[in-house]
């Protein structure tokens, strides 16, 4: 999986790192070091990704990597990281080339308690119930990271972006379907957007959203 962030560039003693903006354990479910690579001005850098705490971590990049350029610029950062996307053990009856539907609306799912959002987006984008989507990912309240959306969606067959990307609250342009994700304390609170509407767990059908709220956001592919 791939992810889209603006990056600045910290010098501390002869060390350069980049802050990542999400939580790597929740969205990854890797720890200790991690191998990567990053794409920085059109140059792609093995690198090694540092854990600092509960899940926080940097790139750690030498001096090499960034002699070419100037680390006093914020930067577009493309970090690739390998393996990192939990497998629904079902043998899947859908694929990309024949999902569960073609997604050409979308019926909103209201949780029945907190902490079902991710399963809630899920369903509403296969048309399934709350219930199913549930017993596919194996996760319950808190439990639906990024990872395991994903893959419930590859489960289900739903095409999407292998890149996620992270605004941080920026102005943004979103594409007609994707799944978007709100930094809630420790965890994140997960919505869909599809053709101007935002299909929220909690609050239903809402026709304006703060972009400020936005941590980031993963698009769906339909027609």
């Amino acid at each position: 999986m791939r992810y889209f962030f603006d990056g600045k560039i910290e010098k501390q003693d002869a060390l350069y790192t980049i802050r990542i903006p999400f939580n790597v354990w929740e969205v990854c479910r890797k720890r200790d070091v991690i191998k990567a690579d990053i794409v920085l001005d059109n140059k792609i850098i093995d690198c090694e990704l540092i854990p600092e705490a509960k899940g926080n971590y940097k790139i750690h990049l030498q001096d090499e990597d960034v002699s070419h350029i100037d680390i006093a610029q914020v930067h577009k950062i493309l970090l690739h990281i390998t393996g990192s996307l939990i497998q629904m053990n079902q043998n899947s009856p859908y694929s990309f080339e024949n999902p569960i539907r073609k997604i050409d609306g979308i019926d909103v799912i209201i949780q029945p308690e907190d902490g079902l959002c991710g399963q809630s987006c899920v369903a509403m984008l296969a048309g399934v119930t709350l219930a199913e989507v549930i017993s596919v990912m194996d996760c319950r309240e808190w439990q639906a990271t990024m990872g395991r959306v994903i893959s419930a969606l590859n489960y289900y067959g739903i095409d999407h972006s292998d890149v996620i990307v992270y605004t941080e609250g920026h102005d943004a342009t979103l594409p007609k379907c994707c799944i978007l994700m709100e930094k809630m304390g420790l965890y994140c609170h997960y919505l869909v957007h599809y053709d101007g509407k935002f299909y929220d767990s909690n609050l239903g059908i809402v026709t304006e959203y703060d972009m400020g709220k936005l941590l980031g956001y993963m698009e769906v592919k339909v027609d």
